[in-house]
């Protein structure tokens, strides 16, 4: 079993954004099941939100009506939560920021779970030195058992090097799918392995494009996230369905479905020599689609060099996030 900060966790993990970030969050027993599913599938290694949704309604609020529900599950879970932003989703690592945001957290917690297992800022604030952002979380969070370990998101590899040296970071949370690799080659996941740091790896399904339920524009609902991001845009849409219907075919080939294979080709990679542990965490909001994407899928070298291939011979249209968004920071 993968290990993150000394804890057990499953090799695929569960990303709880859409259960609260979303126009319509889906009712909160369907949130429940889903949360259940992915626990008694061995996904317990939970990614959430300070950022994910409104103040009143996000990962952690929603994760403390689950817990008031189902207490014993609260040792079971390992959880990652994003926050350091003030106003929405602007990058605040100043230690008042950082004070602000973790207090917040740990008190929509509301006592149900005795610590927060990882904490990350979600994006690097660039006005911010990194010794005062970890030096305030290590120092009155880490050290006092208020938060067990630090995590990275969307940072470059300079980034890691110059975290490590000030605190113990326990994982860097990325974006990896089929049609986004960019971490493989730009040092990011070499700088992981450099330092024995697991990967995580989020939107592995490609934000739900590589499960093939969108073929045409009209399929994304108004309103979605999905609408403002380049790759989804008339243009680019069309071309990227092109792997789409790649991966069904070699889904096909497999036997399993598209969204199996997406999730198994990022775990794999931890397989090739200098990468870290991988693990990604999938999206699901419904306890049935949790169940398909905690199915363990064994790709074998071959199979894996075939989808090498395939990618290489296609090239995605749109940048991840629209221009101006941080990443890689």
């Amino acid at each position: 079993m993968p290990q993150i900060n000394g804890q057990e966790v499953g090799p695929l993990g569960y990303g709880m954004m859409g259960l609260t970030w979303r126009e319509t969050p889906p009712p909160e027993e369907q949130a429940f099941a889903a949360m259940r599913a992915a626990l008694d599938a061995g996904m317990n290694f939970f990614n959430g939100g300070e950022i994910y949704g409104t103040p009143e309604y996000n990962s952690l609020v929603l994760l403390e009506r689950y817990l008031a529900r189902h207490p014993g599950d609260a040792e079971r879970i390992v959880l990652s939560v994003k926050g350091g932003c003030k106003d929405g989703l602007v990058p605040d690592g100043s230690a008042a920021g950082i004070r602000r945001s973790v207090d917040n957290c740990l008190r929509q917690l509301g006592g149900r779970k005795a610590r927060i297992d990882i904490f990350e800022c979600a994006r690097r604030d660039v006005k911010t030195p990194l010794a005062e952002t970890f030096g305030t979380l290590q120092r009155e969070y880490v050290d006092t058992g208020k938060v067990g370990g630090i995590s990275l998101s969307e940072v470059g590899a300079q980034t890691i090097r110059e975290a490590v040296g000030i605190a113990k970071i326990v994982a860097v949370e990325v974006e990896l799918s089929l049609w986004s690799t960019d971490v493989l080659t730009n040092g990011i996941a070499a700088a992981c392995a450099e330092h024995d740091i697991p990967l995580v790896a989020y939107s592995p399904i490609g934000r739900g494009m590589l499960t093939g339920q969108f073929k045409t524009l009209q399929d994304i609902p108004q309103g979605d996230l999905r609408r403002h991001m380049p790759r989804f845009q008339p243009g680019n849409f069309e071309v990227n369905l092109q792997l789409v219907e790649q991966v069904e075919r070699l889904a096909e080939k497999k036997g399993c479905t598209p969204a199996q294979l997406a999730i198994n080709w990022v775990r794999c990679l931890s397989r090739r020599p200098g990468m870290p542990t991988i693990i990604p965490i999938p999206g699901a909001t419904t306890a049935e689609r949790v169940r398909e994407n905690s199915k363990i899928i064994d790709l074998s070298d071959a199979e894996m060099h075939e989808i090498d291939e395939t990618l290489a011979r296609f090239e995605v249209k749109g940048g991840r996030y629209p221009d101006g968004a941080p990443t890689n920071s």
